[in-house]
């Protein structure tokens, strides 16, 4: 998955008239993988909600592309699963997996707790520039009913920026492009009442126990931001049965 830099993602977020997932184009980006990021961002972000049917000659002509790189995309988004290709027949955005998203989640928490425990171990080694300003970026982006764009992307570039603190973007990287079915229950929860601000009082108590060294209070605001959607799913299913 193509990427940058969280500074500079986090620069092209401050600059006027870039979208959400957009900015300056990544360097030896092929046809193929721009399809692939371009999918799945409409997919986790449930422009193409569950169950819609995708045609790869409509898709080859609105990015004005041939269908071969296409069909290497949908190849991608299919071992994600997050489509499924029917040969000669139809290929449709995936219902969201429940035990898949489960699976990603305990992955990305074992992460982000040994992340979170080595910059509080070293806190007063630890500069919290980047994500204190993302975490600036995210209250603007609130106050302007920006919830599910720029506030979402701006969410995952926050905890982006401390793996990345800690020497581990790459990792990062791996969870996340395995994160489809998490991302799209967030997507799911995410407009609920008071869940953006809710984000942002867990976002300012990570970095504040960071910044204080204080190793019991990291792990519990890690562990109870991190689990917040997984423990909302039943009333996210009843809301959206057709997604599952």
């Amino acid at each position: 998955m193509a990427t940058l830099d969280v500074s500079t993602r986090l620069d092209e977020f401050l600059t006027p008239g870039i979208p959400p997932g957009g900015g300056r184009p990544h360097k030896r980006t092929t046809a193929s993988q721009m399809l692939q990021d371009s999918l799945r961002h409409r997919i986790v972000t449930l422009a193409l909600v569950p169950g819609t049917a995708l045609s790869r000659a409509e898709i080859a002509e609105a990015y004005g592309v041939s269908q071969t790189p296409v069909r290497d995309a949908m190849m991608k988004l299919e071992e994600e699963g997050l489509l499924f290709v029917y040969p000669q027949s139809k290929t449709v955005v995936s219902k969201i997996d429940i035990g898949h998203a489960k699976e990603t989640q305990f992955l990305r928490l074992s992460l982000e707790l040994e992340v979170t425990r080595q910059l509080t171990r070293q806190s007063d080694k630890t500069d919290l520039t980047i994500p204190r300003r993302i975490l600036a970026a995210q209250k603007e982006a609130l106050e302007r009913d920006e919830t599910l764009g720029r506030f979402g992307a701006l969410d995952r570039l926050f905890h982006q920026s401390l793996c990345e603190m800690m020497g581990v973007s790459n990792l990062w990287l791996l969870i996340s492009a395995r994160s489809g079915h998490i991302d799209r229950l967030r997507a799911l929860n995410l407009p609920d009442p008071g869940k953006p601000r809710s984000i942002l009082e867990y976002h300012e108590g990570i970095l504040d126990a960071i910044g204080g060294g204080d190793l019991p209070l990291v792990d519990r605001m890690v562990r109870e931001h991190l689990s917040g959607t997984l423990a909302s799913v039943d009333q996210i299913r009843e809301r959206y049965p057709d997604y599952f």
